[in-house]
């Protein structure tokens, strides 16, 4: 399987050479050439697969060039070694937990996945390769907690100084060893553009061997259709069609199941569910895209103003806007509407959500008001004790620290503070 750029000015690569890379010398995302879809079969018997038979069926095709047989289901057996459990909150309503892990978000899946391959990969080079990775929330955590320790490989995360919650900032601040975090003076798309520039500076690549950890590296975000998988061999025997709300900031997550989906998934639709930065709703109302500053809210995961991974989604449905609205909706939702939504939540159904899952949720009851014949599912990306503040100020209820979040709670934060990519080059240059 080879992978090209998006731009189309760049060599096709492998796998291993688009996970090193990170982005094509031509600033274009890096996308599998083809996408085989799998076998009939493989959809009707899959509730007689384990998740792990099931994540190297779908993932094979794409990186066995690079990753053989054994080591890559050494990979996925380190990976998935926790539940994403699908909680029904009413007949035609569950939400897929995604939490599970050890940072609590869902980015655990794709941020282990890469760092087990980048450990792989680096085996037999002696030079140290550097992530480089920029966060909304809960990318830098688990970016961390992959990568923490793992021989050969530094990271650097930069994050947005004053719009991440206490907890989240914690778990990329605290750890140490081969981690260091960056608070940028700016937002979450200062950050990120910070990251595509390091990325093609020829000084900086004539000095280090750069990566990134961010979803537009195919490690992170490939990995993350195994869940839309799990979840359908869950929900198989429900007898309806099966729709996924998932909140969408950078939209990997969401790109990913479309993925799944051009594999053979039975998914009737996706929504992207967004808080008021709302650049994608938008284009799906005037087939016009126009990024924007982002806005800070209380889902700071999705404060995203130019999602990087909705090309690749345009590109799924070969620029089509008509297959494109066919497949996916896409609705903003308010920090009110947010907060009414967790109360919602609670109060019908005595479970405690988070932002960006009360979003989701938004978005799949607001689709179902003209689809109701369908089993919807919202995602829930991160447990909401990353958001104690707003969660528990909204619902009235203290909410337990789970013992790994306490833990942390007493260690020092450590990071630098920068304001301009000069400062990232120069503390990248000196280290």
């Amino acid at each position: 399987m080879k992978f090209f750029s998006l731009n189309k000015e760049a060599a096709d690569v492998s796998f291993k050479e688009a996970v090193i890379k990170g982005i094509a010398p031509d600033k274009g995302l890096y996308f599998p050439r083809e996408i085989k879809p799998l076998s009939a079969s493989f959809f009707e018997n899959i509730e007689d697969l384990t998740d792990h038979e099931i994540a190297f069926k779908a993932i094979e095709q794409f990186v066995s060039e690079s990753i053989p047989e054994n080591k890559l289901k050494e990979i996925i057996n380190s990976v998935l070694d926790f539940p994403f459990p699908v909680i029904e909150l009413e007949n035609n309503v569950a939400t897929l937990e995604l939490f599970h892990g050890p940072t609590m978000a869902f980015k655990d899946v794709g941020a282990r996945f890469m760092a087990h391959c980048l450990e792989y990969f680096s085996e037999d080079h002696s030079s140290e390769v550097t992530v480089l990775v920029a966060t909304s929330g809960d990318t830098g955590g688990a970016v961390a907690n992959g990568f923490l320790g793992v021989k050969g490989v530094k990271v650097v995360i930069l994050y947005p100084g004053g719009k991440v919650s206490d907890i989240q900032e914690r778990q990329l601040t605290t750890l140490g060893q081969n981690i260091t975090a960056l608070e940028v003076n700016g937002n979450f798309d200062d950050c990120q553009n910070m990251v595509k520039t390091a990325f093609l500076d020829s000084e900086l690549k004539s000095e280090m061997q750069l990566t990134s950890a961010n979803s537009i590296n195919v490690a992170r975000w490939l990995p993350q259709m195994f869940y839309f998988l799990f979840t359908y061999k869950k929900l198989k025997n429900k007898g309806r069609s099966i729709v996924f709300s998932v909140p969408s900031g950078n939209f990997g997550n969401i790109c990913a199941g479309m993925i799944a989906q051009k594999l053979g998934l039975p998914v009737a639709h996706f929504i992207a569910s967004t808080n008021v930065n709302d650049t994608v709703p938008q284009y799906m109302l005037t087939q016009e895209y126009s990024p924007k500053i982002s806005k800070a809210t209380i889902s700071n995961a999705m404060d995203v103003g130019d999602p990087s991974n909705f090309i690749r989604i345009r590109h799924l449905f070969e620029n089509d806007f008509e297959n494109l609205s066919k497949n996916i909706s896409s609705y903003s939702f308010t920090d009110k509407e947010t907060r009414e939504a967790l109360l919602k939540i609670y109060n019908d159904y005595s479970y405690v959500a988070d932002p960006h899952g009360a979003v989701g949720y938004l978005g799949l009851k607001k689709y179902q008001k003209t689809n109701s014949d369908i089993y919807g599912v919202f995602l829930e990306t991160a447990h909401p004790v990353k958001f104690l503040d707003v969660v528990e100020e909204t619902i009235g209820k203290k909410i337990d620290l789970p013992e790994k979040i306490a833990k942390m709670m007493t260690k020092k934060k450590n990071k630098i503070q920068i304001s301009t990519y000069e400062e990232l080059k120069k503390y990248l240059l000196a280290t």
